[in-house]
């Protein structure tokens, strides 16, 4: 029986050794700010308990602008941010740390 060593990797260990690359971080912060904006979007709508569509259609989008922003896959104007915040209510808050 031949035998094979895997070797798994541990998947912060190795974040943590690849953050120390300045571009990689710089990249990897915006995607991670990216993320977290999408998620917000997505647990507010899932709240409100609002379909893609009936969001889409409050703020003047299409449904597939809304799957996209959800995957963090479309970059936002703070013009739609601000529309998606009138939408549930919410003051929009841009803040710098």
């Amino acid at each position: 029986m031949n035998s094979k060593k895997i070797k798994l990797l541990n998947f912060n260990k190795v974040l943590n050794k690849e953050l120390k690359n300045a571009e990689f971080k710089k990249l990897f912060e915006t995607e991670k700010k990216k993320l977290e904006i999408s998620l917000a979007i997505s647990d507010l709508r899932k709240k409100k308990r609002l379909s893609q569509a009936e969001l889409a259609e409050k703020i003047g989008l299409r449904q597939s602008a809304i799957g996209r922003i959800e995957k963090g896959e479309q970059n936002l104007t703070i013009k739609t941010l601000q529309k998606i915040a009138e939408a549930f209510n919410k003051e929009l808050v841009v803040d710098f740390k």
